[in-house]
């Protein structure tokens, strides 16, 4: 379940008249829609000064678009908004025969065909077009997209700047925060964000742009300086169908509608490909110079790349905090910095960070003296290769996919001394032909995998640990491994240890408590999936469930035992 969040609003408006809003973009009256006392030129003496598509955050002066939604109209919700105060409604034809049929009179209804295709440049419209007035970052792909404007962010307040920050884990204003519901907001509460953010003097913007904000038309009305693409493997496709789909979506972005330039990470075949459909100019960034998911091999060596990364190094490879690195571009400019994130998936975060400031105009030199100061190009992420403990290390990240997943496993391999163990599950009513590979991968890549509930929404939990344990399974035979039926079994160190084990573990408090505890001092304990979320919603109800909290609790009362029997 969702509830609508504090909606932040500009403290200073221009009232546009519902004619105005109509003539601007094409829009006709619906018959009838306004109060006979309301006089002959209602759609002028109409004034509005804000949008919102929810009922729930209508304010007074609000054009309220009422969208057709999976399951119902929003246009069935039209009469509370209007009681809060909606001076407008703008929605399509089978939304105004709703309002007609309910009897809904007392402001103006304008109509078109697409409402949704609309809103985002209605609402840009009346915020004063607030993205104008910042430079703006937008950054797509399946994996990184989070961490990477979080780096984003980083280097532009390194730089001087104040920053406005969008995306999975949080929204900023400068120095104000704000929870996030959506990776990317919706548009009329995106556009007022910008204009706040415009208020607050914010300069530049690091953002999160989803595929689903891309087909859903909540960035309309952007025009981003910079775009920037990660990667592309199998996600969301209970939504977009196919990987076909998925990348077209993706590739949205890369046009001239949606920013002006690009830099795309080529160390896939879909970044190639991009670079090659994408109609604005672009720069391209190889990182690995081979298949996403293969170790940084210091070399950047992909053949024709714009940039290129080389000499990765590992700060502390026992450790496992992070790596320095160079940022090359064919024409000659460079620039030498690190990260404290570990695994060369964040290197290769880092550099398009940097390769995307780069583009934007910033001189090579001015970044590396700002990132010299500041620690290189490190920001903690929350729930993004979290180390929330220590003997065991306990670090909690969100890969929630196969390729996620297995990077993850990847980065913390070679700083395990002892056992590498992952907690995981899968999300229920999403893309459920991803739920073998990851018991797969997890299989692959740990030592000992304990399969629990993710988020299961409105899915039966134990149908959908069976679909991930079923790819754990088969990944067993394949390797021809023995299987175990309890934590302590499979964690527990009193004696050797066993490889390749699987187990199930419900609920998932307990499973993350119950594998810290039994877990080894040298072992690392990956919790994965859920990174940063505090609820966990179950059959339409959410529930309190932070992992941090629960390994952060886990690991205090392995402690305490320890010291109660003196060891």
């Amino acid at each position: 379940m969702t509830s609508p969040i504090d909606r932040l609003r500009p403290a200073t408006s221009v009232h546009r008249t519902a004619r105005e809003l109509a003539t601007t973009f094409g829009l006709a009256a619906a018959a009838g829609g306004t109060a006979s006392d309301q006089g002959p030129d209602a759609l002028g003496a109409a004034e509005i000064w804000s949008v919102a598509s929810d009922n729930r955050v209508v304010a007074d002066g609000d054009l309220f678009v009422a969208l057709p939604g999976a399951g119902t109209h929003g246009a069935r919700f039209a009469s509370d908004a209007i009681s809060r105060g909606a001076r407008v409604v703008l929605t399509d034809p089978q939304g105004a025969r709703l309002l007609a049929d309910a009897g809904e009179e007392r402001v103006p209804v304008l109509v078109t065909e697409d409402p949704r295709a609309v809103l985002g440049r209605v609402a840009a419209w009346v915020y004063g077009e607030p993205a104008t007035q910042l430079t703006t970052f937008a950054v797509t792909g399946t994996n990184g997209k989070t961490t990477t404007t979080y780096l984003l962010d980083h280097v532009l307040r390194t730089l001087g700047w104040k920053g406005g920050l969008i995306g999975t884990v949080e929204m900023r204003s400068g120095d104000r925060v704000l929870p996030s519901r959506l990776t990317t907001p919706e548009a009329a509460d995106l556009q007022a964000l910008l204009a706040t953010m415009r208020e607050d003097g914010v300069g530049t913007l690091a953002m999160e742009v989803s595929s689903h904000a891309l087909s859903l038309h909540r960035v309309d009305g952007i025009v981003f300086d910079v775009a920037g693409f990660t990667n592309l493997s199998q996600d969301h496709l209970d939504f977009h169908g196919d990987l076909q789909e998925y990348f077209e979506a993706k590739a949205a972005l890369f046009t001239p509608q949606h920013a002006r330039r690009g830099v795309v990470v080529v160390d896939d075949a879909w970044g190639r490909r991009l670079a090659e459909v994408a109609t604005i100019p672009v720069s391209t960034l190889a990182v690995t110079g081979g298949a996403v998911g293969t170790p940084v091999t210091g070399d950047g060596a992909a053949a024709g790349a714009d940039w290129t990364v080389s000499d990765v190094r590992a700060v502390d490879a026992a450790a496992g905090t992070g790596s320095t690195f160079v940022l090359r571009h064919r024409d000659g400019r460079e620039l030498r910095t690190s990260t404290t994130l570990p695994g060369g998936f964040n290197v290769a975060n880092a550099a398009l960070a940097l390769a995307m400031v780069l583009e934007a105009g910033a001189d090579p030199r001015d970044v590396a003296a700002a990132l010299e100061g500041a620690g290189g190009v490190s920001a903690q992420v929350p729930g993004r290769m979290e180390v929330v403990g220590t003997a065991p290390r306990v670090v909690v990240d969100f890969a929630h996919n196969t390729d996620a997943l297995s990077l993850a496993l990847a980065a913390l391999r070679p700083t395990t001394t002892g056992r590498l163990v992952v907690v995981f599950g899968a999300t229920g009513d999403r893309d459920k032909g991803k739920r073998p590979g990851m018991g797969a991968v997890a299989v692959e890549g740990a030592d000992v995998v304990v399969i629990t509930d993710d988020d299961p929404h409105g899915e039966d939990p134990a149908t959908i640990r069976a679909e991930v344990l079923a790819g754990a399974r088969a990944a067993q035979q394949a390797a021809e491994v023995d299987q175990v039926a309890g934590v302590r079994d499979a964690v527990g160190h009193g004696g050797a240890p066993r490889a390749h084990t699987v187990v199930e573990v419900a609920p998932r408090a307990t499973a993350i408590r119950d594998t810290i505890r039994e877990a080894a001092p040298q072992d690392t304990v990956l919790v994965a999936g859920r990174g940063h979320e505090v609820w966990q919603e179950i059959a339409g109800v959410d529930h309190a469930l932070d992992d941090r909290v629960e390994a952060r609790a886990a690991l205090a009362a392995r402690h305490e035992t320890t010291k109660e029997h003196g060891e």
